[in-house]
C-alpha cells in the first residue's frame, strides 16, 4: 500500500510538469501563428507588393532577431530532456540489438572458416613433414648408393631377390600341401561320387569313401553296399573310369589300397600338375597353355565351374588354367 502511494506521489508532479511543458509549447506555437496571420493581413490591406529591398530588409531583421533571441529551451524542472534522452536510448538499444543479431551469423561463418583453415593448415603441415622425411630418406639412400660400388649394389639386389624367391617357394610349398590335403580328404570323394553318377561336387557333403563301392542309382541316390562286395567288379569299374593303376610307387611311401576316392584324388592331382606345368612352359602365351584331356572328367568340370580353368573355345578336349597374374598385369 505504501509503495502504491509513493508511486502516485512521484507520478503526480511528473505529469503536472509534463502538462505545463506542453501548454508552454502550444502557447508559443499560437503566438507565432498569430504573428504570421498579422503579417499576412497587413500585406493584404496595403495592396502593394514588397520590393526586393524590402524583402531583404525583412529577412535580415528576422535572422538578426532569431540570432539575438535566447534559444527555446524547456524551463527548469521540465521532463522534456528526460523524454528525449529516453527515446534516444531506446533507439540506440534497438539499433545495437539489430546490429548484434546481424553480426552473429557473420561471426559463426567466420568461426567455421577459421576451423577449416586450421584443418587445412594441419594437413599441409603433416604433408610437408612427410615430404621432408621422404626427401631425407631419398638423400640418405642416394648417399649410401654413391658410397657403394656397382658390384655391392648388384650383390645386395641379388640377395634380396633370392630372399624373396625363398619366401615365395615356402609359400608355394605350403599351399601345395594344403591343396593336396584338401583333395585327398574332401574333394576326392565328391569327385568320385560325381563320376559314379551321383550329384555334382558340392551336392553331397561328408561322403564316406567306403560307401562309394556300391555306386549310385539312376536317380542319383547312393546304393546300399552289399554284405559281400564283388572286388573284381569294383576293380574293373575303377579301371574303366580312371584307368589302370600305376604300379610304380614313389620311394619311402606306404602303398595304399586303391578305391574310388583315391583314384579321383590322383586324377585331380595329376590334372592340376599338368595344367600348372603347361602354363609355366607357355611363358604367357595362352594358346600354348592347353592340356589335352583323355576324357571329360569330373575334375575338369569342377575346375571350369570354379572358374579356375577354361575349355578351348573350339575344342572341349583342351583345357588351360586361367592366368590370373597376366590379367592383373594387363
Amino acid at each position: 500500500m505504501e509503495g502504491v502511494q509513493s508511486s502516485a506521489r512521484v507520478s503526480g508532479p511528473y505529469e503536472a510538469e509534463l502538462e505545463r511543458t506542453i501548454q508552454e509549447l502550444n502557447s508559443r506555437k499560437r503566438r507565432l501563428e498569430d504573428a504570421v496571420h498579422q503579417l499576412k493581413a497587413s500585406a493584404a490591406s496595403s495592396g502593394t507588393g514588397l520590393s526586393a529591398k524590402d524583402s531583404l530588409e525583412i529577412m535580415t531583421s528576422a535572422y538578426q532577431a532569431v540570432t539575438e533571441a535566447e534559444p527555446l529551451l524547456p524551463p527548469p524542472g521540465s521532463v522534456l530532456p528526460v523524454l528525449l534522452a529516453m527515446r534516444r536510448a531506446q533507439q540506440t538499444i534497438a539499433e545495437t540489438k539489430e546490429y548484434t543479431d546481424s553480426q552473429a551469423a557473420s561471426l559463426e561463418q567466420l568461426e567455421r572458416r577459421i576451423e577449416r583453415e586450421r584443418v587445412n593448415l594441419r594437413e599441409q603441415q603433416a604433408l610437408q613433414l612427410a615430404l621432408e622425411n621422404r626427401i631425407q630418406s631419398l638423400r640418405d639412400g642416394l648417399e649410401s648408393r654413391e658410397e657403394k660400388s656397382e658390384d655391392q649394389i648388384a650383390k645386395e639386389h641379388i640377395a634380396k631377390l633370392k630372399q624373396q624367391k625363398d619366401h615365395w617357394d615356402k609359400q608355394t610349398s605350403s599351399l601345395m600341401k594344403e591343396l593336396d590335403w584338401f583333395i585327398g580328404e574332401h574333394l576326392g570323394p565328391m569327385l568320385a561320387a560325381e563320376e559314379l553318377g551321383g550329384p555334382v561336387v558340392g551336392g553331397l557333403m561328408d561322403i564316406d569313401p567306403d560307401d562309394l563301392s556300391a555306386g549310385f542309382s539312376a536317380q542319383g541316390k547312393l546304393k546300399k553296399a552289399p554284405s559281400q562286395p564283388d572286388h573284381d567288379k569294383r576293380q574293373r569299374r575303377l579301371d574303366d573310369i580312371w584307368g589302370p593303376q600305376d604300379q610304380q610307387d614313389q620311394p619311402n611311401k606306404r602303398k595304399r589300397e586303391r578305391d574310388e576316392a583315391s583314384a579321383a584324388s590322383a586324377e585331380m592331382r595329376d590334372l592340376t600338375e599338368q595344367l600348372m606345368n603347361k602354363l609355366m612352359e607357355a611363358g604367357g602365351d595362352t594358346s600354348a597353355a592347353y592340356v589335352e584331356l583323355p576324357r571329360e572328367s569330373a575334375a575338369a568340370r569342377f575346375l571350369v565351374r570354379s572358374k579356375v580353368a577354361v575349355f578351348h573355345p573350339k575344342d572341349a578336349k583342351r583345357l588351360r588354367l586361367v592366368d590370373f597374374g597376366r590379367d592383373l598385369e594387363d
